[in-house]
């Protein structure tokens, strides 16, 4: 049978979906699944205890020995422990089993994760509990639950629990919008994510002959190749046949645990693709963008390859992101990012249109803050990447509606109809009616937004909870101004003019890699948080914590808590990468320089003894190169040396990360420049190491 045909059939196979709950379960134990599932009410644990036998039968079906309750911490990936369904039943036999308190609830060893202070390392109890509105599959013969992940306390220590919350949130609020407008129909809106995840495929040998690939998963130097990506011959190109039978064993892969991988291609760089799925609700894309980055890594190295996730593994290259595409949509199906054509749905659109403006504007900071990570601190601001000043693109038509709105002047569209809002007919807007712009990092693209910041290695929880909340902080406001209205009409007329008064400095539809942005950005008063360091204040900002802490997303506790994790991040990768490049320079680089130099001054000794002293200029001149690039990478790296035995304790706050970049990344820089130069000079058989050109050119 042809592999299209079946597709229909692999695809779900190893999820536990609707479909097998359907056809498996009681009908009372169904029915009152999908009851608490709307209702967001806990569970009986009689009904757990059913769900639980029939999940071991159908996962030992699928070849199961084990279960695991699989959550994601604060690390930023998944984490989990595997208990087989094996239980003695006496006289040496066994029976196989999941119970109710096994399948709804966990323990794990707390203390061994970022906890911020959270949990001390005595203090090791956390629990698991499970997840019901996402489903479990199963992989490696084993069940995986997903779960959310907490102390023993109730402190949050994952990045699920923030996300379910702030959908149930945005839920309630995106409601009382609803019925302001007379939908009586919908009962839910759900935001929706569709996570576009680029990476770098190259050779498991290449991969292992870098103790920087190993360690950091990039390369702390490297010279630019004679060829990079300046042809875009790359872009969308041919797919090598190599790399496009990873990528058929990946979908395969991704379709049987319920992924709906969609679109793959070459992206920009050399050996960088990216892979898109369809959208689905934000808790279902968070783990499911998790499970294709374990797969990517997973089936690359069954390829002989070996998948990058970091945001910027070669310097002078793209770095990788992650769009993270987001709208809203109702239960009866409707996209509330999408304008209509009815006076109500454009009044309607442009609300939530107002709301989303509105808040990326106020919460600027905490929008740039929640993607910070030093990984892409190399690549944020870059000419290929969008830069760290947060603006929304929305296009020169509803661009000029907006402007219309703010000036009172009406609105004429190309067919020569005039708007005003709820009472004449705002023409339809078609999808993507303005040029894509690529440099922006928060683009309006017809029915949703594409968020660009997001790096490539990282959880696309942490925006979706900022989006969520800010979304509902203020269509909560919304709502109460607009339900004490006597006049309906006239007071959403004069919310949508203040609101897009006031908030227009956040919308930029143009360059945002010209330098004169950075200078017009700063007129405005947007900010330009530049690095992970600059960011982190924004996470304990007053604003932030009360925004968050108001509506129950997270405590004061455990939002300082999120700050300490990544400040305590932030400096172990940044030690990491330095104890690296002096292992490198000292084991590998000095050693190699050191003879090559000796080569040279015994070639040239050999000239003058033979009396051809008019001949050695090249000679001469690679000597004294070689001989003050070796003896500045030597102090350099001295100087990082002493730096480090000098740095606080990784737990020391802002200011120990403030050392770190100060004292650590800045050498680091200058001795990623003296090492360049020398890969440059020395004859390919003497550098130890595979150098861009080898690495990007090699699958």
């Amino acid at each position: 049978m042809e592999m299209s045909k079946k597709i229909p059939e692999l695809f779900g196979s190893m999820v536990f979906n609707d479909e097998q709950m359907r056809q498996r379960l009681p009908e009372h134990v169904y029915s009152a699944l999908q009851q608490c599932l709307a209702q967001g009410s806990s569970l009986d644990r009689s009904i757990a205890t059913e769900i639980a036998a029939v999940m071991k039968d159908w996962a030992i079906e699928k070849g199961a020995t084990h279960y695991t309750h699989w959550f994601q911490p604060m690390t930023g990936v998944t984490a989990e422990k595997h208990d087989s369904f094996i239980a003695p039943a006496g006289k040496g036999k066994i029976i196989m089993e999941l119970s109710g308190k096994e399948l709804s609830r966990g323990e794990a060893d707390a203390s061994s994760f970022p906890s911020g202070g959270l949990r001390a390392t005595f203090e090791a109890r956390g629990y698991t509990a499970w997840d019901p509105t996402s489903y479990a599959f199963v992989k490696d013969n084993t069940l995986y639950i997903p779960t959310i992940f907490c102390s023993s306390s109730g402190d949050t220590l994952d990045k699920k629990t923030p996300l379910l919350r702030s959908m149930k949130l945005l839920d309630r609020q995106c409601i009382r919008i609803l019925r302001l407008f007379g939908n009586t129909e919908a009962q839910h809106v759900v935001p929706q994510v569709g996570p576009e995840q680029e990476y770098f495929l190259i050779d498991k040998k290449m991969y292992q002959r870098r103790e920087d690939l190993r360690f950091c998963g990039r390369t702390l130097f490297g010279a630019r190749p004679p060829k990079g990506q300046e042809l875009d011959d790359h872009y969308f190109g041919a797919i090598k046949p190599r790399v496009a039978s990873f990528m058929q064993e990946l979908n395969q892969e991704l379709w049987k645990v319920g992924v709906l991988a969609k679109t793959e291609h070459n992206e920009a760089a050399p050996a960088q693709h990216e892979i898109a799925p369809v959208y689905t609700d934000a808790n279902t894309a968070c783990d499911q963008n998790q499970l294709t980055m374990e797969l990517l890594q997973k089936v690359a190295f069954r390829h002989d390859l070996v998948c990058l996730l970091h945001e910027k593994p070669f310097h002078g290259v793209n770095g990788s992101g992650k769009h993270n595409n987001w709208s809203l949509a109702t239960d009866t199906g409707e996209n509330l990012l999408k304008p209509g054509s009815t006076p109500s749905q454009n009044a309607q659109f442009l609300l939530f249109l107002a709301a989303f403006i509105k808040g990326v504007d106020e919460y600027q900071d905490m929008l740039r803050c929640c993607i910070s990570y030093p990984g892409n601190d190399h690549r944020l601001g870059g000419h290929e990447a969008p830069p760290a000043i947060v603006s929304i693109f929305l296009g020169d038509e509803l661009t000029a509606i907006l402007d219309s709105i703010v000036s009172g002047r009406d609105y004429v569209d190309i067919s020569k109809k005039k708007l005003q809002i709820g009472v004449d007919t705002l023409p339809e807007i078609p999808q993507d009616t303005s040029d894509r712009n690529r440099t922006s990092p928060l683009a309006f693209t017809g029915n949703k937004f594409e968020f660009r910041m997001l790096g490539s290695s990282q959880s696309v929880a942490s925006p979706n909870v900022v989006f969520n909340t800010i979304m509902a902080d203020e269509l909560s406001r919304f709502a109460d101004e607009l339900e004490q209205a006597e006049d309906f009409q006239a007071a959403l007329q004069a919310l949508l003019h203040d609101t897009f008064k006031a908030h227009q400095r956040i919308i930029f539809n143009g360059n945002g890699y010209d330098a004169a942005w950075v200078e017009e950005a700063r007129k405005r008063g947007l900010s330009n948080l530049r690095d992970t360091v600059e960011c982190m204040p924004a996470y304990i900002d007053p604003k932030n914590v009360e925004l968050f802490t108001r509506h129950g997303i997270l405590s004061k506790t455990e939002m300082y808590a999120r700050y300490e994790i990544h400040l305590e991040n932030y400096c172990k990768v940044t030690a990491i990468e330095a104890h690296t490049i002096i292992d490198m320079v000292r084991r590998y680089i000095q050693p190699a320089v050191m003879r090559y130099s000796d080569e040279l001054c015994t070639a040239l000794i050999h000239r003058i003894k033979a009396g051809l002293t008019k001949h050695r200029n090249v000679e001469d001149a690679l000597v004294q190169e070689v001989s003050e690039l070796k003896d500045t990478l030597y102090q350099l790296t001295k100087e990082l040396q002493n730096a480090l035995d000098s740095v606080p304790a990784e737990s020391g706050g802002i200011e120990a990360a403030r050392y770190y970049r100060e004292s650590i990344v800045s050498r680091q820089e200058k001795m990623r420049t003296v090492i360049d130069r020398l890969e440059q000079i020395l004859p390919a058989d003497s550098w130890p190491f595979p150098t861009y050109a080898d690495i990007l050119f090699s699958v």
